[in-house]
């Protein structure tokens, strides 16, 4: 066994590697190193000298497998087999099947080029950056797992994603949020509770739908978000863990009001059956159709969060109350509203007196030492117009 770098004039190592095959014949390959230090190549060549001896060198003429053909393959190794939510897995399928699948499907892996993603982005132009770069994300992974499983040597081309900004998250603000709850309340008691589930408890929709009587002691004013439900596929939440919410006494109140003893689930329908995605969607959008607000239930837990920013609270508060894992994406919640921040730049004007500097003024909404965040939003939001 013997490994031999030699330099290219443009720049760049060749690798030469030989190793004994268990039969007692030797294999030579000739490789150009993807490392521009000397030091690098050296690592590079050491990993794939081990890798020819523990999988022995490639079959020649070997046949790789077109993207069709290796997708199955792709999703139930992959996707399946890493026992992957069922929402995902279904996002990964639809991208193969709408996306991948028609621009790419008859060709060969190692014939997947540089030129071929460029045109697969062309094609994608009317989409959103944050599609294409599902679609990109999901053709990357499956061209690694074919160099992991074997059927290809090495990538055949480099994938970039496209830029996407990060955008403001929208919320309702404490007037129109109110304006949503008075009309959700003449709509009935499920859809009052869904929306004070959403924008009191920030409950994502499938928390929601999943949510069971056991998970709630109304004594304590506390809940528990123990599971999720996907089209009938009932899951841990995401994060892969579960979380105590404290309740306000608007939640709490309304969970009182809609006791019943048809299920467990605390929304079914009135046979007693599970409610399902497109009704909470539907009695969520409507009231805010009405209300004259941006729609949909997700804006629901961007609401409560940017409240409780509003009121001061900690934001790691905030990030529990999410269920978010990462801090920064908590941080994206922390917005503002406008009657908060015209109430903000006023303080300029009194940075200074006649005499020197001027004390501050006190700072209002900010104590929340000794409450919970159930306290927090049960207080009067102090914003003015807001």
């Amino acid at each position: 066994m013997s490994i031999t770098l030699r330099p290219y004039r443009s720049g760049g190592w060749e690798a030469d590697i030989t190793i004994r095959l268990p039969d007692g014949s030797q294999y030579r390959e000739r490789k150009r190193a993807a490392r521009f230090s000397k030091s690098s190549a050296q690592r590079w060549a050491q990993d794939r000298e081990r890798y020819l001896l523990q999988h022995g060198p490639p079959a020649a003429n070997r046949e790789v497998p077109t993207l069709e053909a290796f997708a199955p393959r792709f999703v139930d190794g992959h996707a399946r087999a890493n026992r992957h939510k069922p929402s995902g897995i279904n996002a990964v399928e639809s991208i193969l099947r709408w996306h991948l699948v028609p621009a790419l499907g008859p060709k060969r892996l190692d014939a997947i080029t540089n030129e071929r993603v460029q045109r697969l982005k062309l094609a994608l132009t009317t989409r959103a950056p944050k599609t294409v770069n599902n679609v990109l994300t999901v053709l990357s992974t499956l061209l690694k797992k074919a160099v992991e499983w074997g059927e290809l040597e090495r990538l055949p081309c480099a994938i970039k994603l496209l830029p996407n900004p990060k955008k403001t998250m929208g919320f309702h603000d404490f007037d129109q949020y109110e304006r949503l709850l008075t009309i959700a309340r003449r709509r009935g008691t499920e859809a009052y509770l869904m929306v004070v589930l959403g924008g009191d408890a920030g409950l994502r929709l499938g928390e929601i739908i999943a949510l069971e009587w056991r998970d709630i002691d109304l004594a304590a004013r506390r809940l528990t978000v123990e599971r999720s439900d996907w089209q009938g596929h009932v899951t841990v939440p995401k994060g892969g863990r579960s979380r105590q919410l404290p309740l306000t006494q608007r939640l709490t109140a309304a969970l009182k009001a809609a006791r019943h003893l048809r299920c467990e689930r605390v929304l079914c329908l009135p046979d007693g059956s599970p409610i399902t995605r497109d009704r909470v969607i539907k009695a969520v959008r409507g009231g805010q159709r009405i209300a004259g607000i941006e729609q949909g239930v997700h804006i629901l837990r961007h609401t409560v969060c940017s409240h409780l920013a509003m009121k001061g609270a900690p934001a790691r508060a905030t990030q529990e109350l999410a269920g978010r894992a990462d801090l920064l994406t908590t941080q994206g919640y922390m917005c503002l509203s406008p009657a908060a921040t015209e109430d903000a730049i006023p303080l300029l004007d009194g940075r200074y007196s006649d005499h020197g500097l001027a004390k501050a003024p006190p700072k209002r909404g900010r104590r929340t030492r000794g409450k919970t965040v159930g306290d927090v939003l049960d207080t009067e939001q102090p914003c003015s117009g807001g």
